[in-house]
């Protein structure tokens, strides 16, 4: 394969660099913009071309050794090779681009981080081990660098041949004050039975032949009490179920829920997405009535025990299905919403959603989201409606990854 000599230019979604080579782009792993490297181009595609370094010739002051012995190796983390301050700034480019691709005009973005090491209270073991980097091999650990204290004992002082096979759910953190299985301890290992016995069930059998059979409840929970957790966040006690989404970063949710919260208050307040009700509970001390709607019935069985005494409302069903159905008789009988908080998934807000939000004209919105892209599409149309973006976060949930999360407050103008 043909080598060549080159300046990448930027760092792009995903954490590889940018150059280019007679006007195609070359996508390069691991490297860094404005240093000098050669590469080799591995594949060739029509619009772009894949490549690895062969040689830095001339470094970045940024570049960095690597922590960790499996970097490159394991599947997790792309960014060990840049040291911390320069990372955020590339995921704060990444977070502003996105945004300014849109036509919107940014303010200065902020950013809400914490430790760079040591914070990653959930993981996913395979076999006992982590996936190989694009590939379905088992690398065998006893350390992994940015987890918990509470998950490196337990990978420590249990050999990988003890581990539960299959794909299991870690979490482990110091704020865990009760999980069902061991009242006194920091670590939950999920119990995956019920999962993989879906999952089983499922095999050979068509969907049509399934759907009256076998309903899967809602993805990424199933009812099992021994999987449930709970935390003390800022103060309160929350509780969720670890195969469930939680997030895995608890310094930085900490800070994420006081930015989210921050000079907010009122009668009513809508939290869209609502997951286990991590921000509604936070958001019924500060508004009279909190409504909470989250397609994960599951996950809102936890919401009810986390909001147990706050006036509140729950609707188990999507978005879209709320505000045809629900949203307008809500209004009637409560009122406009004072504030709406919305954190969607990877796909952003569904259209029926960001439709209503940009006729309602809520006073306030805090949008909180996993994928730069989406949520600038989704801005976009909030601007256009009228609103304002007044303040943009960079959520610094992952370090040494390319991952970005972000918040984003709109005022209606």
């Amino acid at each position: 394969m043909e080598r060549y000599t080159v300046i990448p230019e930027k760092i792009v979604f995903g954490g590889s660099c940018l150059a280019r080579i007679n006007g195609k782009n070359v996508f390069i792993p691991y490297a860094i913009p404005d240093e000098k490297i050669e590469i080799e181009i591995k594949k060739t595609f029509r619009d772009y071309d894949l490549a690895e370094i062969t040689q830095v010739l001339e470094p970045s002051p940024h570049r960095v050794h690597a922590f960790c012995p499996l970097y490159g190796k394991c599947g997790g983390c792309n960014m060990q090779h840049i040291d911390i301050s320069f990372q955020r700034e590339l995921r704060k480019n990444m977070l502003k681009e996105c945004f300014e691709r849109e036509g919107i005009d940014c303010p200065e973005i902020e950013i809400i981080s914490g430790e760079e090491k040591g914070y990653r209270s959930r993981i996913q073991l395979t076999d006992g081990g982590f996936n190989e980097k694009q590939s379905n091999k088992i690398i065998k650990i006893d350390f992994c660098p940015v987890a918990t204290q509470e998950i490196n004992s337990y990978l420590s002082s249990n050999p990988f041949e003890t581990r539960p096979q299959g794909r299991v759910h870690f979490f482990g953190d110091k704020r865990i004050i009760s999980n069902s299985a061991s009242p006194s301890g920091r670590l939950v290992i999920a119990d995956e039975t019920k999962k993989e016995l879906w999952n089983k069930n499922q095999i050979g059998k068509s969907k049509n032949k399934t759907k009256n059979k076998v309903k899967q409840r809602f993805a990424g929970s199933f009812e099992n009490s021994s999987n449930n957790c709970t935390v003390q966040i800022n103060n309160k006690n929350i509780e969720f179920d670890v195969q469930g989404f939680f997030q895995s970063n608890m310094e930085v949710l900490e800070k994420t829920i006081n930015a989210v919260t921050f000079n907010m208050g009122g009668q009513n307040v809508l939290d869209m997405y609502s997951g286990a009700g991590t921000f509604s509970v936070f958001l019924a001390d500060l508004f009279k009535k909190t409504t909470l709607v989250e397609h994960n019935r599951d996950a809102l069985v936890h919401a009810e025990k986390n909001l147990l005494g706050k006036n509140h409302e729950t609707y188990g069903l999507s978005g879209a299905k709320w505000v045809t159905q629900n949203a307008s008789s809500i209004l009637k009988k409560d009122g406009q919403y004072d504030a709406v908080v919305i954190d969607p998934p990877r796909s952003g807000m569904e259209k029926e959603v960001c439709r209503w939000l940009c006729q309602n004209k809520t006073p306030q919105i805090r949008s909180i989201s996993c994928d730069p892209s989406t949520h600038a599409r989704d801005a976009s149309y909030l601007v256009k409606a009228g609103y304002k973006l007044t303040k943009l976060y960079l959520l610094d949930f992952y370090p040494q990854t390319s991952h970005i999360e972000s918040l984003a407050y709109f005022e209606y103008i």
